[in-house]
């Protein structure tokens, strides 16, 4: 099967990768109201098509936080991509600077900031705020030292929602030898998977929190339980001010569906807001990203920079959110499907098939420039 679409990463890595990760990149909290509807929301809106226009000239770049965008597309944080493909997030990460992307580092991530910093170029790195907060001055200390650009801080993971998918997958809540075995059973069937990455991919560890940990040498998936018990849910928006008297560079706060709390980002002096509902891994129920969009895109975008991720999967709907308000939009689901599916190259390739869709959407929508995306591209009648 040859890839054209994002959907089909999702198949090929389907089939590539043990059940455990497959569900864990694919499922949502509970029973996945919100995941869904953050693709029918981009799907029910209607871009508005023109002819006749002249579009032999396009420019798809945006600037954002002092840095020049080859096209308004960024890889989101991701959990765990180190297990997707061998060192992972180092390989995606490379994907995304030749395609001029912004690429964004998981806490959780198996590959340490030092090492994609070493391997691509410094990512934008994002921040979950542990109980240990020591040891969260210690990793913002790293992630200024390896040169990253951009902290984005996730706000909407006080607590880990309930993914009912990984509770029947093993992936959570199944420990012991019994737990291990399935596990293995998993890995074996995919002996494509067990050579990349089981075998040629270690360490299997969460390389930006192990030294917080006192176990060493266990499962990744062990590790996870670790950080659900040390996730801060007393962080308030006064403890902004804490991660700034430690970050001097660009904040983003990522995880805000409503105003008011946009307007606390812009008290608080953060530079951009992520308008997202954490790919409907957290709160079921809640509205779809692209549908809090707008409302808050028109109160606080003349402030900071408002990004969307959640329920993007082609260029099409990288247009959509733009004409809305976003001044790029951040996958994640896509580029772990596509990591999964074939590794650096399967990243390069999704991200052109973006970059593609994005550009049939302006020349059949007249917009020649990303600066010229507003709502006149939608038909909102």
């Amino acid at each position: 099967m040859r890839a054209a679409s994002v959907s089909d990463f999702r198949e090929l890595a389907r089939r590539r990768l043990p059940n455990i990760f497959f569900e864990y990149i694919d499922g949502g909290s509970y029973a996945e109201v919100t995941l869904g509807r953050n693709v029918a929301d981009l799907e029910a809106i209607a871009l508005r098509q023109r002819v006749m226009r002249d579009m032999r000239a396009l420019d798809m770049s945006v600037e954002t936080l002092g840095q020049a965008l080859a096209m308004p597309v960024g890889l989101a944080p991701v959990g765990m991509a180190g297990m997707y493909a061998r060192r992972g997030e180092v390989q995606a990460a490379r994907a995304a600077a030749a395609a001029g992307a912004p690429f964004c580092l998981s806490t959780v991530s198996v590959c340490s900031v030092e090492e994609v910093a070493r391997g691509a170029r410094p990512p934008w790195f994002q921040l979950y705020m542990l109980k240990d907060r020591g040891y969260m001055t210690e990793l913002l200390g790293r992630a200024k030292a390896a040169g990253c650009p951009v902290l984005v801080f996730t706000v909407d993971l006080p607590v880990p929602g309930s993914r009912y998918r990984d509770i029947r997958s093993g992936f959570t809540g199944a420990s012991g030898v019994a737990g291990a075995a399935r596990q293995a059973l998993d890995g074996l069937a995919h002996p494509a998977w067990m050579w990349d990455v089981w075998a040629n991919g270690r360490p299997h560890s969460l390389g930006n929190v192990e030294g917080a940990l006192a176990q060493k040498g266990r499962r990744v998936t062990d590790f996870l339980g670790w950080v659900a018990r040390n996730f801060d849910r007393s962080v308030t928006w006064a403890d902004l001010d804490w991660v700034r008297q430690t970050w001097d560079g660009p904040i983003v706060v990522k995880g805000v569906l409503d105003v008011e709390d946009a307007r606390e980002a812009v008290r608080c002096g953060a530079q951009g807001v992520v308008v997202s509902n954490h790919g409907g891994r957290q709160l079921d129920g809640v509205k779809s990203s692209v549908a809090a969009l707008p409302r808050i895109a028109d109160a606080v975008g003349g402030e900071l920079e408002v990004f969307m991720d959640g329920g993007v999967r082609s260029g099409l709907d990288v247009l959509k959110a733009a004409a809305l308000g976003a001044r790029a939009c951040f996958v994640g689901r896509a580029w772990a499907w596509s990591l999964g599916a074939g590794g650096e190259a399967g990243v390069a390739q999704m991200l052109s098939i973006l970059r593609s869709e994005l550009a049939v959407a302006m020349i059949l929508t007249g917009c020649r420039t990303m600066k010229d995306a507003g709502r006149e591209l939608l038909d909102l009648d």
